[in-house]
């Protein structure tokens, strides 16, 4: 990212945005398919327009050279990259401004804002990234504080001991994707977590959230991939034991681990790091049917088999982003130790089982370079990196672009497909959106998959977020009545706040809420996100 200029309101960088041929290409193929569109494309306001008023509050002398009052600088961490953060940027609608924006580069000074917060009753929203689609980063707090920070943690980015006998590291929470990696490239290590964020999202970030990589199947989520936490609450530091397992009681860490920096804020962690994959294999599997598709997964899935790519598209995702006709399965392997030769043949073996055919053979690779690809798997990771800033173009564009992800058992696929589409379709009829629902596959396990749904619809612009809204409340209330869960790795922010509040055991929210009064007692960490305000006093 050297080089480039970081959007204030958008995904990514400016210079990485659609532009020219891509533009006009994603609005000839957007009006084959919604031909009632209207693709007006609109531009970002300038920075006056959102009229942002001075600071609130005065940061100490001490903390001074930490902390940015610049309007574009609050702007940017004003919001998160859901499709609802763009468009309201777009429209001019930010309203939560943070006070400041302050950059700690030392836990020290992590210590140092938490105490000045905690004595003034200002609330402090813990950023990475700021890739959040869910709310998470938003300064929606209310008016009980008399004011609010966004605390950036990514001058915070270092690999501060590698520990090759265990294979782990300890290393900031601050560090995006990107710079991680290239500090543990030299020495042959990994962490091998790639969620789509990975450009522009933290360690802290992913441990915060829960989230989810790229990888299918098998140390997927980030709580696989963590040993230790070291985490600076209002009431002191809490740090756990570096352990591969351990059964003295309830972990620590899982207290922290999707506490959205509500409980206090990541600087740092263990983490148990791979091998740099030598051996790789690639396929593109076609179903004419997806019912068909999706048997195959799960047999996959219960295969002990743990492919490391096993992502199923519906026709119309595949359609979208492949080029393809038919339900799509991009299947892949990879390994440190061994060739996959076998992993693979057996795995094509169960799709042919279940009707699937190759319109090339797969592909086997030894290297210590460039992933095996099969001429569709390179048109979706294509695809996959492009879709964010798409997803803004279309936006500005009037387009309704967005996505639900869940998980369920097996047993329960069929029928919270079948709600999420009822939902989708009626919602945007109801507010006269006129689209298509896709459906994926971006995560399986043994008893269930984790499917990703996507959003295609036409809107009407100054509309777009309140038509949105609409689909959003009737798909998320039909996820939590079919038993789906309302996140699977995007996290609850507050956004899915009601949602997750009717999934979370009520005794459990209580003693979380205890937990917090603890850890927090003025209640200034991220306030709303995942739990309440507590009351003043």
């Amino acid at each position: 990212m050297k080089g480039k200029t970081r959007s204030w309101w958008g995904w990514g960088n400016v210079e990485d945005a659609v532009a020219g041929t891509e533009g006009e290409e994603l609005t000839r193929r957007t009006a084959r398919m919604l031909p009632n569109a209207d693709l007006t494309v609109h531009e970002a306001p300038a920075l006056e327009v959102f009229g942002v008023g001075a600071s609130r509050i005065k940061a100490p002398d001490a903390l001074s050279a930490l902390v940015s009052a610049d309007v574009r600088d609050r702007l940017a961490h004003s919001h998160g990259q859901a499709f609802r953060d763009v468009v309201r940027a777009l429209l001019g609608r930010l309203p939560h401004v943070p006070d400041l924006v302050v950059r700690p580069t030392s836990e020290s000074e992590v210590v140092h804002v938490l105490d000045w917060c905690h004595e003034a009753n200002i609330a402090v929203i813990p950023f990475g990234g700021g890739s959040s689609v869910v709310g998470g980063v938003e300064p929606r707090v209310g008016d009980q504080y008399t004011g609010a920070v966004s605390l950036d943690l990514t001058s915070m980015d270092q690999v501060l001991e590698v520990d090759a006998t265990s294979r782990a590291a300890l290393v900031q929470a601050g560090v995006l994707g990107p710079h991680l990696e290239e500090q543990l490239r030299p020495r042959g290590y990994t962490l091998r977590f790639f969620p789509q964020s990975f450009e522009f999202s933290s360690l802290g970030g992913w441990l915060a959230t829960r989230a989810g990589g790229h990888f299918a199947t098998h140390l997927t989520h980030i709580d696989d991939l963590t040993e230790s936490l070291r985490v600076v609450t209002p009431s002191g530091i809490v740090e756990s034991r570096r352990l591969p397992g351990s059964g003295a009681g309830p972990s620590p860490d899982r207290m922290f681990l999707g506490s959205e920096g509500s409980l206090g804020v990541i600087t740092r962690a263990w983490v148990r790091l791979q091998d740099r994959p030598r051996w790789r294999a690639g396929a593109s599997v076609a179903f004419a049917q997806y019912d068909a598709g999706v048997r195959a997964v799960r047999a996959l899935s219960q295969s002990g088999l743990n492919p490391a790519n096993c992502r199923l598209l519906d026709p119309m995702e595949a359609l979208i982003n492949a080029g393809s006709a038919t339900a799509v399965l991009v299947l892949g392997f990879e390994s440190a130790d061994h060739p996959v030769d076998a992993w693979m043949d057996r795995a094509l073996e169960l799709c042919r089982d279940h009707g699937g055919t190759l319109d090339e053979p797969a592909r086997y690779t030894e290297s210590t370079g460039r992933a095996a690809r099969t001429a569709a798997a390179d048109a979706w990771r294509s695809s996959f990196v492009r879709m964010p800033y798409q997803r803004d173009a279309l936006a500005a564009r009037g387009m309704i672009v967005e996505t639900f992800e869940t998980a369920c058992t097996w047993d329960r696929f069929d029928a919270v497909r079948a709600a999420v589409d009822d939902a989708a379709r009626d919602a945007m009829r109801q507010v006269g959106a006129e689209g298509v629902v896709t459906c994926r596959f971006t995560h399986v396990y043994p008893d269930g998959p984790a499917p990703y749904f996507g959003i295609y619809a036409a809107g009407r612009w100054g509309r777009t977020v309140e038509q949105w809204d609409e689909i959003k409340h009737a798909v998320s209330g039909a996820l939590i009545a079919a038993g789906a869960t309302i996140t699977h790795h995007h996290a609850v922010g507050r956004d899915h706040r009601p949602w997750y509040d009717q999934q979370c055991p009520d005794l459990f929210a209580a003693a979380l809420r205890a937990g917090k009064k603890v850890l927090d007692p003025a209640g200034i960490l991220n306030p709303g996100a995942v739990l309440d305000p507590l009351p003043t006093a």
